[in-house]
């Protein structure tokens, strides 16, 4: 009968010659049978004998057989469990070692029916996982399998166009399924050259994260209403879950929670505290959860004043002046960072009423004072803090404070009028216009 025969007399090493079989599309398992013959006068091979399965037009990998000894012919069989759509394609390569013999194949059978003295693996699921995560599958067989037989898996990359072969069931991946995929084969080698493959495929999903930030609905004191705004995302759907992370500007404090509509509110937040706020899609499957898309930026509302100062008393009293002190207060009574503190006061001079505020800018101080000057001696002043912010204003306790005496006015000449007497001279005159005082004597 006739075979397919490579002679390596006068070739040099690394030659190669292929075989390619026509694309099969047979579903389930089937089984290739042939018989090969590798043999030299010298003893020496002539070159090595590969088998490959490339399947559904991809790279063609590493050799899932290979042989460069059998001086007498010899049988093998490739079961192979492949299912529809995938087809694959069985090259036949022979490399010359650069010594004179004979390279041979024949009764090359595609069979459809499983081989008879081959195992086969049951079928692989084809699966999906998210970036970062393993993907993890079984490789079962079906039939005797002795302590001597070699199992191994082996990945063919669609892209980046490689291929490598380990022992272990699960491969971190890292790519994106619209633009990676790799295609696995679990492999048995028996000592007699025979080749159990079977194939699957996973594509790998990167987990969504939205490509704009939230959107600010409204504002308040202790709240913030947003708009999620994460219809545009980067990555893979679906979306089954959706969070959102808010945390403060400066500070390392953060909260998240689910939300189930497209918009949200946000409680129990600080006044006047600026916050950045982000949202967490999740797509089914374990790492599912992306990265938090761009944060929003923005501040709350200040907060009426919870109270106003407290415990104003005198420190020190002279006739033109008054110093007055207070409990010092913080974020907690102004509940925003942006107030003023103003004393407002009030007296009697000429016979008018006088008022008057002045912003007092010890508010930072652990013993806070302010000191009013250019008041009028021996004036009763009614005294008041005032603390205020964009949002409203609380005022303290008023107090009630008379200066001290001081010199009075001269009298006024033109009211000094005199009489006299044989013994004695009468005057008399007005008070002074300033008494500052209670004039207790004249000297004369």
């Amino acid at each position: 009968g006739s075979f397919m025969l490579v002679n390596t007399s006068g070739r040099f090493a690394g030659q190669k010659a292929h075989l390619l079989l026509p694309h099969l599309k047979e579903n389930d398992t089937h089984c290739i049978d042939f018989h090969y013959y590798v043999s030299s006068k010298s003893g020496s091979s002539p070159g090595t004998l590969n088998v490959y399965v490339k399947v559904n037009d991809g790279p063609i990998g590493n050799p899932v057989w290979n042989t460069s000894t059998g001086g007498t012919w010899n049988r093998a069989e490739l079961a192979i469990s492949t299912f529809w759509p995938n087809f694959y394609q069985v090259v036949f390569e022979v490399v010359t070692s650069g010594h004179p013999g004979y390279v041979a194949i024949d009764e090359v059978k595609v069979l459809g029916h499983p081989c008879t003295k081959t195992p086969h693996f049951l079928r692989l699921q084809s699966v999906e996982v998210n970036a970062g995560q393993f993907a993890t599958f079984q490789c079962t067989a079906n039939g005797k399998l002795s302590p001597s037989d070699r199992l191994w898996l082996q990945v063919i990359y669609f892209f980046p166009n490689t291929l490598r072969s380990g022992g272990e069931g699960s491969s971190p991946l890292w790519k994106d399924c619209k633009t990676y995929e790799k295609r696995w084969s679990c492999l048995s080698r028996k000592n007699t050259c025979i080749i159990i493959a079977a194939f699957l495929t996973y594509c790998v999903s990167e987990p969504p994260v939205p490509i704009a930030p939230p959107q600010l609905s409204s504002v308040g004191a202790t709240y913030l209403w947003i708009q999620l705004n994460a219809n545009s995302i980067n990555g893979d759907g679906p979306i089954i879950q959706r969070e959102v992370e808010y945390r403060t500007s400066s500070g390392s404090w953060y909260d998240i929670q689910p939300v189930d509509s497209t918009s949200y509110k946000i409680g129990h937040l600080d006044p006047d505290t600026e916050y950045e706020i982000s949202v967490l899609l999740t797509r089914p499957g374990e790492g599912g959860t992306g990265s938090p898309g761009p944060a929003l930026k923005t501040r709350t509302k200040c907060a009426d004043p919870m109270r106003g100062p407290r415990k104003l008393e005198v420190v020190e009293i002279k006739s033109r002046q008054i110093t007055i002190c207070w409990e010092p207060f913080g974020y907690n009574v102004t509940r925003c960072h942006r107030y003023n503190l103003t004393v407002h006061y009030r007296y009697q001079a000429g016979g008018q009423e006088q008022v008057r505020e002045e912003v007092s800018w010890d508010t930072e101080s652990s013993h806070p004072q302010h000191t009013i000057t250019n008041l009028s001696p021996y004036t009763n002043v009614s005294i008041k803090l005032v603390l205020m912010n964009p949002e409203g204003r609380k005022e303290s306790q008023e107090l009630v404070v008379q200066t001290d005496e001081d010199v009075p006015s001269a009298v006024p000449l033109e009211s000094i009028q005199g009489s006299t007497f044989e013994e004695k001279i009468f005057l008399q005159w007005r008070e002074p216009a300033q008494t500052y005082g209670v004039i207790t004597l004249y000297e004369v």
